[in-house]
């Protein structure tokens, strides 16, 4: 678990892979990687996820760290972990999440917004807690949440854009997980792996920027 937690933190972006068709989930995973991004998410709103996520990690490309996300339950997280998945991401606290994951040592990014959500996450065993929707309080608010609580491991997710990146790092980010602003739609429909791996090449700089 250590050892899954230092590549989250190392990399510095989750990549979020929401979308209708995971047909083409191991190049894609690829392009990220090349790219320097490892921890890739696939979220369970698609109900073909499980099914990416055995495929990725059968693929066995070096350096990745497979992700399922969206996880609402803890039958969910069971599923997702049969299936390979070496780290479970949930939009809310989830408490039951927690423990299933703590009991097969794999790693949890839990979602929560309010101060006493994310210290209710954290004290309940979850490994990052994801500040969901950081849209609503942008980097000043995670800035202020980690004046009181700044043994928390936050991971600012929805609204995150190159244009902020930077700035959610400098207020106390360990890391930031990116959606559509990094795994566009469209780039993945033409198969521009190219494209897609320079986009993710420009988020980690942009971490590692302001991270100096």
């Amino acid at each position: 678990m250590a050892n899954s937690v230092d590549i989250v933190m190392d990399s510095g972006v989750v990549a979020i892979v929401r979308l209708d068709d995971l047909s083409e989930a191991v190049p894609l995973t690829q392009s990220l990687l090349t790219g320097g991004i490892s921890a890739v998410e696939f979220t369970f709103t698609n109900p073909t996820a499980a099914r990416a996520i055995e495929v990725v990690r059968s693929a066995a490309l070096p350096g990745a760290m497979v992700g399922a996300g969206t996880v609402l339950d803890a039958e969910t997280a069971r599923t997702a972990i049969l299936a390979g998945a070496q780290f479970v991401v949930t939009p809310v606290v989830s408490l039951p999440v927690i423990e299933l994951c703590r009991r097969y040592s794999i790693p949890t990014v839990i979602g929560a917004f309010t101060p006493t959500e994310i210290l209710t996450a954290w004290q309940a065993g979850a490994d990052f807690v994801k500040v969901f929707p950081s849209s609503a309080g942008g980097p000043r608010y995670l800035k202020d949440v980690r004046g009181p609580l700044p043994q928390v491991r936050l991971i600012p997710t929805g609204g995150v854009s190159l244009d902020n990146a930077g700035e959610f790092i400098k207020a106390g980010a360990s890391a930031i997980a990116v959606g559509s602003n990094l795994v566009d739609p469209k780039l993945v429909s033409a198969r521009d792996w190219t494209a897609l791996a320079a986009r993710a090449e420009q988020f980690v700089a942009a971490v590692a920027a302001a991270r100096g």
